[in-house]
């Protein structure tokens, strides 16, 4: 048993019963969130999908960070892949009454990456220049997409502004503790869980210079700063994806 499966207790959704198939680590996380529209997100979320509300309102968030160790279950990782920028524009839905991430789109910086990604898991992944570095507590963060919908663009820097907290608000809960993606393919619903032990979050603030990625996907995000939150390290289980059954209703 993988020693992450050790620590379940915390999940919002249930522990798969097949076993994962691959393994990541999550690097120098931004989490920025900015409330948005219901109606507008209920435009270009797939209907098949339940947009998840906090109080009564929508959340898009935009997710820059750089993974490490990437590599499948029962292989070692693959040298030039196995490392590599990403970032994501997410919102948050539910199916079945189990809660999880929707992907408007997800930049990467290594071609295997996207491909594998878009053919295997049905994501919107996009190929980006992209590089992230640290110098200090502070992370310097830039994309640029490569391909359309473009121009799609995030250029800054984010920091880390306090301590690790032992507890985590409701709303911090709610925009960060979620255990799998779910996407739409051929209207089709399908999901994916993951696993990881729950996130280690400071606060944190940012400078972004350029954000245009969200733009690029049809989201005209809202000009006041978003809810910032940081984190530096998280290592993630995955599992292969499924088609599920949407209830009625659900």
């Amino acid at each position: 048993m993988h020693p992450l499966l050790r620590h379940t207790d915390h999940r919002t959704a249930p522990l798969p019963k097949k076993p994962w198939v691959g393994v990541q680590t999550w690097n120098d996380l931004l989490f920025a969130h900015w409330r948005y529209s219901v109606q507008e997100l209920r435009r270009i979320v797939p209907s098949e999908l339940q947009l998840d509300l906090f109080e009564g309102e929508a959340w898009v968030g935009v997710v820059p960070f750089w993974m490490s160790g990437v590599r499948a279950r029962w292989l070692p990782p693959i040298p030039g892949v196995n490392r590599f920028p990403e970032m994501n524009v997410r919102t948050y839905v539910r199916v079945n009454g189990i809660p999880g991430v929707y992907f408007f789109s997800l930049d990467a910086a290594r071609r295997m990456a996207v491909w594998g990604a878009r053919a295997a898991y049905h994501l919107p992944y996009f190929f980006a220049e992209m590089a992230a570095h640290s110098v200090g507590e502070k992370v310097h963060y830039k994309s640029r997409r490569l391909e359309p919908p473009a121009p799609a663009e995030f250029r800054g820097l984010y920091w880390p502004t306090g301590a690790v907290r032992n507890e985590k608000s409701a709303l911090e809960a709610f925009l960060t503790e979620r255990y799998c993606l779910y996407t739409v393919h051929l209207a089709r619903v399908y999901r994916a869980y993951i696993h990881h032990l729950p996130w280690p979050l400071q606060p944190a603030d940012a400078e972004i210079d350029a954000l245009s990625v969200a733009r690029a996907q049809g989201l005209e995000l809202p000009q006041q700063k978003p809810v910032l939150h940081f984190s530096r390290r998280l290592e993630v289980l995955v599992w292969p994806i499924e088609r599920i059954h949407v209830t009625t209703g659900s």
